[in-house]
């Protein structure tokens, strides 16, 4: 690179021969004293070493010689500025190279150093070189560092030392050297030429925005070093990290050509920071949509508090993804769960607020709460420390009164708390390998489409994705594998859940789930959850199992389909109700579970695939379809599909209202639940009225409370053995647990008739 031949720029001063007008004595500005008929100098014609040459009587304490044209000092241009001089008489000085360095304006730039170290001439008539290089930026070789405010520079040469001597000196030589400091390819802008430092102190952040500016098509190299960049910046250039930056949490670092985490690693050296940075960038318009990590694992000692990141954000609502690599937890890092404990007051009345919270600063928003009465993954939502109130994500069942609750803080890869709201975002392609230690993901407290996607959420110490509030709103869950860090844990010893949503909309499909404690606790409604394979057995013969999928709202409005359900259950719950009785709501309703593959094995007799759970007497179904599902039981003859657990309360059987349990297979099960039930009956003897048993053959071993029709099979005979042909009347919900029912006839027969029969 030499700016003289590519660019035609004017380097060299002209010769002394050509007139000492144009030669200061001063330091080379418009007005300064030149030589020109100077009584100390002349221009000699023909010196036997020099040609022609200027002789100077150093007669002053600093003699100088400046040309006065303005010799440009361009951006990434560095100029060797030489002379060859000779003592011909009187005392012997120094020399050194010195210049006037000029800004804009044709002011002279401050601070910076306008000579160069003194040669001391020792003897007569010998031609000693003296040199100086100057440019912008600070590196190894150059003499005289002008940073990018210098423009130009009036250059010449200094005498100091003793007076009196008489000196010769030749031409003022000015060059071109650049090339000494770049490498082969020029396509490379060097933030260094543009005045940055790189000691890890000084700003570098405008000479990075200057190199920027003069890309033009290049690449910036940032050279060995650390820079320190103490305001925004912004490169649109490819950039080539020899050294690294360092980047105040509140500043921004947009590097839009290469938006890749694998660019911000090269730029921060640590994997946790350059995350950090790279999804600070991702929010603030570096003109991507998603952060592509790479392939990358990023190995993080600490939970990365997602909004800390981002300081100017309190909220988002734009689309973005992270996509395409691993998150790991360091086994030794800072994973343990905080736990609090606190005495509060819960009132129904005010049935998702705790008041009166002593110990109340360490109880951590987003804390499990734990407590009599509480129900399983609720949540602290947000704290008023003043006030000393706690909202949580959801009522407490039966918890009226003061007591003391535990608060447990799990500590999670992706913690996005600290924001109000957060929405549209996704994440695909991801592994959060969590090691045992960490949980993977705490969603904002409210939002709504938040969207994990063929992911991997392995091996949570906790939780795999956690709602604390309404971030969960719509969420979207499909193709991801949880994969359970107790799978060697019998089941009664499990504690990991899965995934937890309090909000409606949600969508979870697709999905592989294995042994945690619950794949799912669903708190909202209107949930489509379809095509999912979760299983939770263990070795022990005749063993327990836990609820797979948990409903906890009364009011699904919910379709469960295509899943296959392997060693654990459905179960159903109102648990996050304060007033758990039966109170004119809708009850246990609009539920659709259709066409799923259960199975168990080596399962205790008394296990269910389908259970239902009140709390709260009164409650009853309403809108309930189980259809179309295979039920399979392997090692073991399980008593039924379905079951109420009466923990709490049982159903109000005399309630029911369009429950459709119908096309479903049975394996491995003593009782075959349907309804409506059709029941082939045959009375031996003649009588008027026909008592006939459901037998238990109703789903949760309902009663008899419809009847559909009852059709004579063959002919109906009387006492006299005579063909009749008589209709008889219904009677319903007969028997001690009104789970028989009559047929009355207009006199005493015997037949046999074919009743469909309803539970509902």
């Amino acid at each position: 690179m030499n700016k003289a031949i590519t660019d035609g720029v004017l380097l060299m001063p002209p010769a002394f021969g050509n007139g000492l007008d144009v030669w200061s004595s001063g330091d080379g500005t418009p007005g300064s004293d030149t030589y020109a008929n100077a009584a100390n100098a002349a221009f000699v014609t023909a010196d036997q070493d020099f040609g022609g040459c200027l002789e100077v009587h150093k007669a002053t304490s600093i003699t100088r010689l400046r040309y006065m044209g303005e010799t440009p000092l361009l951006p990434g241009c560095y100029l060797r500025v030489s002379a060859r001089i000779k003592v011909i008489a009187g005392s012997l000085p120094n020399v050194r190279i010195a210049g006037y360095a000029g800004k804009a304006g044709g002011g002279a730039v401050s601070g910076v150093t306008t000579t160069a170290s003194a040669t001391t001439l020792t003897s007569y008539g010998n031609v000693v070189d003296v040199s100086a290089i100057i440019g912008a930026g600070q590196r190894n070789g150059v003499d005289l560092v002008w940073g990018r405010e210098a423009l130009y520079g009036h250059f010449g040469l200094d005498l100091t030392g003793p007076n009196g001597g008489i000196v010769r000196i030749d031409d003022i030589v000015v060059e071109d050297i650049t090339s000494v400091f770049l490498r082969d390819i020029m396509s490379v802008v060097d933030v260094r030429d543009y005045g940055a430092i790189g000691d890890g102190v000084a700003d570098d952040s405008a000479a990075f925005d200057a190199a920027n500016a003069a890309a033009n098509g290049r690449s910036i190299l940032v050279p060995r070093g650390t820079f320190h960049l103490n305001n925004d910046v912004t490169l649109d250039a490819k950039v080539h990290f020899e050294g690294k930056v360092t980047v105040p949490v509140d500043k921004l670092f947009l590097m839009r050509q290469q938006f890749h985490l694998p660019a911000y690693i090269d730029a921060f050296k640590n994997e946790e920071i350059a995350f950090k940075k790279a999804f600070q960038a991702l929010l603030n318009n570096v003109d991507h949509d998603s952060l592509d990590l790479g392939g990358r694992r990023v190995y993080i000692t600490e939970p990365i508090d997602m909004q800390a990141a981002t300081p100017e954000r309190t909220s988002y609502a734009t689309r973005r993804v992270i996509r395409n690599g691993q998150i790991e937890a360091a086994s030794n890092g800072d994973w343990d769960t905080q736990v609090a404990t606190s005495s509060a007051t819960y009132s129904p009345s005010n049935n998702q607020r705790l008041t009166g919270v002593t110990n109340i600063a360490n109880v951590q928003v987003g804390s499990l709460v734990e407590g009599v009465g509480v129900g399983r993954e609720v949540y602290v939502r947000s704290k008023n420390v003043a006030a000393q109130e706690i909202t949580l994500s959801s009522a407490l069942f039966d918890a009226d009164g003061t007591q003391t609750f535990t608060f447990r803080r799990f500590r999670y890869l992706f913690d996005f708390s600290g924001y109000t709201q957060l929405s549209k975002f996704s994440i695909s392609e991801v592994e959060f390998q969590c090691n045992n230690v960490a949980s993977a993901i705490l969603l904002a407290p409210s939002g709504s489409v938040f969207d994990v996607h063929e992911c991997f959420i392995s091996r949570p110490g906790n939780r795999g994705i956690t709602s604390h509030g309404s971030g969960c709103q719509g969420m979207l869950i499909d193709r991801c594998q949880f994969l359970s860090a107790e799978e060697g844990e019998n089941v009664a010893d499990r504690t990991t859940i899965a995934i937890n949503p309090h909000a409606n909309d949600v969508k979870i499909r697709n999905n592989r789930a294995t042994r945690f404690r619950h794949f799912a606790i669903l708190a909202g409604g209107s949930t489509l959850f379809m095509g999912n394979h979760f299983f939770q057995g263990d070795t022990v013969a005749s063993g327990i199992r836990t609820a797979g999928l948990i409903i906890a709202k009364s009011h699904a409005s919910s379709v469960i389909t295509g899943n296959y359900i392997d060693n654990c259950f459905i179960e159903w719950t109102n648990e996050y109700d304060s007033a758990p009785e039966f109170n004119s709501e809708f009850s246990f309703s609009a539920l659709s579970v259709t066409d799923n593959v259960f199975l168990s094995g080596d399962v205790a007799p008394w296990f269910s695939y389908f259970v239902i759970k009140p709390h709260g007497a009164g409650h009853f179904l309403s809108g309930v379809s189980v259809m179309g599902n295979r039920f399979k039981s392997l090692g073991a003859t399980i008593d039924r599909a379905e079951r109420v657990d009466t923990s709490f309360a049982d159903l109000d059987y005399g309630r029911m209202r369009d429950v459709n349990f119908t096309a479903n297979s049975f394996h491995g099960l003593r009782e075959k639940a349907t309804n409506p039930l059709r029941i082939k009956h045959t009375e031996s003897s003649v009588a008027s009225t026909w008592t006939i048993e459901t037998d238990e053959k109703f789903p949760f071993k309902g009663q008899a409370l419809a009847i559909d029709s009852a059709i004579a099979l063959g002919r109906i005979r009387n006492s006299s053995d005579s063909i009749v042909f008589p209709s008889p009347a219904a009677d319903i919900r007969k028997g001690a647990n009104f789970d028989q029912f009559q047929l009355t006839w207009d006199q005493p027969v015997r037949g046999t008739v074919q009743v469909v029969v309803r539970m509902d």
